[in-house]
């Protein structure tokens, strides 16, 4: 069996065994996450399941890491990400007890994704339709991918609200962005995606509906940076412009609820931190939609946007462009029917639940 294999079944079994303790850790300590107006669940539940998954990717990696010959110039860039994956996992455990501040939170993300730039995850060259290479300056780079780490790790994060959601979106995005590794022959790309992936399903056993732990902020946020610092690391650095494309849609899922969110309080004069229950979860719900129902129905549109991804490095510039294009009208199309774009009404809100 190839290596990326054994890192599969390793995080899988891991967090398999380890998801159990740490519930009962969380009974312990008191980390619950309890119910309130905006959330579907009734009763509190362990809400550390991060911890689970953190560990077991990293027991994984690890094993990988001790057999596997690294090149040299993946080297650097792989600490960065196990660097600032730790301290996101921190952060977010932290979060997890003491439910910190909106902002305080989105600091401490910066904090994580500049130590992550600092010790090598940087997206240092872009390319053109044509293949030519365009390298950026420090300027550039550094803002540039701060707030690629940032963003996705709040896409991932704001996603988490049904039992299983963020679990199985994260496991469909990264066996995307590990197919795209193997086709273009990167091998630490594919052991890592391969190991968040058997993390991520380990630990969706437990919390698919009805879920006995949620995975909280030191999950989503941890699975998160990882996307989105592999993709930097491996898939975006390969000199193809449709390579930039692929993680973008890989996520497409989160990308896509976030930025509706956004527009969706920036028109209503809403602060952009506030909750709200606009996002497609909640939608989908006040439509009568079961929460399994409704995650199931997610997991597809995530593995449809994952597949146009692996097919965007089969076809020509010109196929590309119009499965992009036809990518994006269906979401928006799709967003505008299910009122995305509109706060929840009382009357919604009073579907949900």
């Amino acid at each position: 069996m190839p290596d990326y294999g054994w890192a599969f079944i390793a995080a899988f079994v891991a967090a398999f065994i380890l998801t159990p303790l740490v519930i009962k850790l969380a009974f312990r300590t008191g980390a619950l996450d309890k119910p309130d107006a905006r959330k579907v669940h009734k009763t509190p539940i362990p809400r550390i399941g991060g911890l689970g998954i953190y560990i077991a990717f990293m027991c994984a990696m690890g094993a990988y890491l001790s057999i596997a010959d690294i090149p040299e110039d993946a080297e650097q860039g792989m600490v960065g990400l196990l660097v600032g994956g730790s301290l996101i996992a921190l952060l977010g455990l932290i979060d997890d007890y003491e439910d910190l501040p909106a902002k305080i939170k989105l600091l401490g993300q910066i904090v994580c994704a500049g130590v992550a730039v600092g010790l090598g995850v940087r997206i240092d060259f872009i390319t053109d339709l044509s293949g030519d290479i365009m390298y950026l300056y420090d300027y550039v780079t550094i803002p540039l991918t701060i707030f690629w780490l940032v963003g996705i790790t709040n896409t991932v994060n704001l996603i988490d609200g049904l039992d299983g959601l963020a679990a199985g979106v994260a496991t469909i995005a990264s066996i995307t962005i590990f197919l795209v590794a193997l086709q273009m022959d990167i091998a630490l790309v594919a052991a890592v995606t391969a190991s968040l992936a058997g993390a991520a399903f380990g630990f969706l056993h437990y919390n698919f509906n009805p879920a006995r732990i949620f995975m909280g902020d030191s999950g989503s946020m941890f699975l998160g940076f990882m996307l989105a610092g592999i993709s930097i690391v491996g898939a975006i650095k390969s000199a193809t412009t449709i390579a930039l494309i692929v993680p973008i849609l890989a996520l497409g899922l989160p990308i896509c609820d976030t930025t509706f969110a956004i527009i969706r309080r920036a028109h209503a004069h809403v602060p952009i931190f506030k909750p709200d229950k606009g996002h497609l979860h909640h939608r989908l719900l006040s439509l009568g939609f079961t929460q399994r129902q409704a995650v199931l129905l997610m997991y597809v549109i995530s593995a449809l946007l994952g597949f146009s991804a692996i097919a965007l490095t089969e076809v020509s510039i010109g196929v590309a462009a119009l499965i992009i294009v036809g990518v994006i009208i269906t979401v928006l199309c799709g967003a505008k029917k299910l009122g995305i774009f509109k706060m929840a009404t009382p009357s919604d809100a009073a579907r949900i639940h």
